[in-house]
């Protein structure tokens, strides 16, 4: 009986484990997958055979990182690698980028994706090195760095060619000059982050607008010194979706109608933009009837007249609307919101 017993758990083990694996395989994020193949044996073996589980490298917030990145990258399995995800990874410093330059090219050639979210310790040295090793890379994102300057977006641009979703949210010491970069190198790119980059200024940011027709997503977040002219400049963008005006001080009801004329957008954050009125955001419910997400927290120049339009235009798709600190729109129960907007998740409103 025991023999018998041993046998089918071998058979399980030869038959079953590798199928159900292969289900699961799909399912759980790679870090996690990687974590499973200390299991046993017969899951490393099954695990291991499978090229998908080592398109990725994921060292998000590990100690160590720069180490284990470049051991990694030495083993033959990750010759395909097309994701480093290596936010606010720990121990990761330029150096370990030289290294990997140096000793790790052939295995980046396939890269597409590099996140360097939060490694404060990597400099315009350190992209140079990462990013000509990367030719295929799309995307690029290194949030929270103020080390960065215009030289490491300048090296980013000359060794990546097709970079269409670039996040420098946090990069302080950029300037103008990257701007230009980007519009001049990626009039294709689709997804741009500039939160909080508080150099640039309405030069910069028009060149982007003209020559970067297909971008989709926008953060403008904490850029408090453009002018109303470029946020009317925002009207070039005819497949713009997501925007972020937090912030936007300069921004007026002449800028928000031309933000109306994106009749894509689907989440549009206006928190804190203090000139805007009820004919400005009368407008974008008229102008942009497949919103999703709208922010008016901390405008109190807005009253129900906007509420109403929003519920006319945007009713059928509206479900986050946040109104808190906009004293000239009175509380609602539930019932009365999901009156004017059935679809309503998420409704904040002034207490």
């Amino acid at each position: 009986m025991e023999g018998e017993e041993a046998e089918e758990l071998t058979t399980w083990c030869r038959e079953t484990v590798p199928k159900v694996f292969r289900i699961v395989s799909t399912r759980l994020p790679q870090r996690e997958l990687v974590s499973l193949l200390l299991v046993s044996p017969w899951i490393y073996r099954t695990l291991a055979s499978y090229p998908s589980l080592w398109l990725a490298i994921d060292f998000r917030e590990r100690s160590n990182a720069g180490n284990l990145l470049i051991s990694a990258l030495s083993l033959p399995r990750y010759q395909h690698v097309k994701q480093v995800n290596l936010e606010f990874a720990q121990d990761i410093e330029e150096k370990h980028l030289e290294l990997v330059k140096s000793k790790c090219s052939s295995t980046l050639q396939n890269l597409e994706s590099l996140n360097l979210n939060g490694c404060q310790k990597i400099s315009d040295k350190g992209i140079e090195a990462i990013t000509s090793v990367c030719p295929k890379l799309k995307v690029f994102s290194i949030y929270w760095n103020v080390r960065v300057t215009d030289s490491g977006i300048r090296s980013l641009v000359k060794n990546c060619k097709h970079i269409n979703d670039l996040n420098l949210s946090g990069c302080k010491n950029i300037s103008d000059k990257s701007l230009r970069f980007v519009a001049d190198h990626y009039p294709e790119i689709e997804f741009l982050n500039l939160t909080r980059c508080v150099k640039l200024t309405d030069s910069g940011l028009q060149q982007i607008l003209l020559s970067c027709s297909s971008l989709q997503s926008l953060n403008l977040y904490a850029l408090s010194s453009l002018s109303d002219d470029t946020y009317k400049s925002i009207s070039l963008l005819s497949h713009l979706k997501f925007l972020d005006l937090c912030g936007a001080q300069n921004l007026s009801n002449e800028g928000v109608f031309s933000i109306a004329k994106c009749h894509s957008l689907v989440s549009l954050n206006l928190t804190w933009c203090i000139r805007v009125t009820d004919a400005g955001v009368i407008a974008i419910a008229e102008g942009c009837t497949s919103l999703d997400f709208l922010s008016l927290f901390g405008i109190v120049g807005v009253s129900d007249k906007c509420l109403e339009a929003l519920s006319r235009s945007c009713s059928d798709k509206l479900t986050t609307l946040d109104v808190n600190g906009c004293i000239g729109i009175k509380k609602r129960s539930r019932n009365d919101l999901l009156q004017l907007f059935p679809h309503l998740k998420c409704f904040k409103v002034h207490s």
